[in-house]
């Protein structure tokens, strides 16, 4: 069964698109859309209503201030999507900062197809509910076959961890901060990363939205290691701004900070992206919390240790 032409709107689903075999049948991507390298190629059908460059407090106020007068943060290309005629499109509905919203792609490909085009919405909440996102994508493209085999592979890396950490009872709490300013701790997938990665999420429930928390929240915590992957963020771009975290009154006396255990992660490509690569932002986290167990190499490169 042919996939047809294929515009992915969401970077986690083109990173499943193309896991699944299907690059070559993505004709768009949206203006984040950027691995693998070669999908920069494809024409983008979205765009973002704000500048770049700004802070991170200024993103925050910026966001806020675009969804309450009821607009949206990205936009979608309606003419590209009309030149290029897919058949089908993959969006999210979870996250109205995170990509193009559902009700907007509907809208457009109403408006603009001389054809019907399928839609496969994405809202994962959990690592549970990735992998059925995968299947997902897989069915709408004709492909469950690619699924099993991509799945499989995924869930075996899983478990290497999991067997490996079976008889480890220290369990060190974990803070994972997903934004600056305001600060932010990961919700979602992230507390579950973190757990069979073998650490103690603080601050945060699995597969709930990730919540703005008081500096002083963290201080009482004081948790043994922090991880801090901003969303959308890189670590080259996360050091930009680390002196928000540094002048915070008592980040020096935290037991993480004495012990060397801060630690900076790439949000923007790991982390925040809820598609395959996701199991490698768990072998990250077990690197990070368990290093004498896991070396899968993305030290340098998925994630650096802090130097205060």
């Amino acid at each position: 069964m042919s996939a047809g032409k294929i515009i992915s709107l969401l970077p986690a689903a083109t990173e499943i698109i193309c896991a699944l075999g299907f690059e070559e049948n993505l004709v768009g991507r949206s203006h984040e859309c950027d691995y693998p390298e070669s999908v920069k190629q494809l024409p983008p059908c979205s765009y973002a209503n704000m500048e770049e460059g700004l802070s991170s407090g200024e993103i925050d106020n910026k966001v806020k201030g675009i969804l309450t007068d009821g607009l949206s943060v990205y936009t979608v290309d309606r003419e590209k999507i009309k030149e290029l005629q897919p058949d089908v499109v993959v969006t999210q509905a979870q996250c109205e900062v995170c990509a193009v919203s559902l009700p907007e792609v509907e809208e457009a490909l109403q408006q603009l197809l001389n054809k019907d085009a399928k839609i496969v919405s994405l809202s994962p909440a959990s690592l549970g509910d990735i992998f059925t996102n995968i299947r997902e994508v897989a069915e709408a493209l004709g492909a469950t076959a690619n699924a099993d085999e991509l799945l499989e592979s995924l869930h075996e890396r899983v478990d290497i961890i999991k067997h490996k950490l079976k008889f480890i009872d220290k369990k060190p709490s974990v803070a994972c901060i997903e934004w600056l300013e305001p600060l932010m701790v990961s919700g979602n997938w992230i507390p579950e990363l973190v757990t069979i990665a073998g650490g103690q999420p603080v601050l945060a429930e699995a597969e709930t939205h990730s919540p703005y928390v008081d500096w002083n929240d963290i201080r009482l915590q004081d948790p043994e290691i922090i991880v801090i992957m901003p969303c959308g963020f890189g670590i080259e771009r996360t050091l930009k701004e680390i002196d928000i975290l540094l002048q915070l009154p008592g980040f020096d006396q935290l037991q993480a900070v004495k012990n060397s255990q801060v630690y900076i992660a790439d949000g923007n490509q790991y982390f925040n992206r809820p598609g395959p690569r996701i199991v490698d932002s768990i072998e990250i986290l077990a690197e990070i919390i368990n290093p004498k167990q896991f070396i899968f190499g993305f030290e340098g490169n998925g994630w650096i240790r802090f130097a205060i």
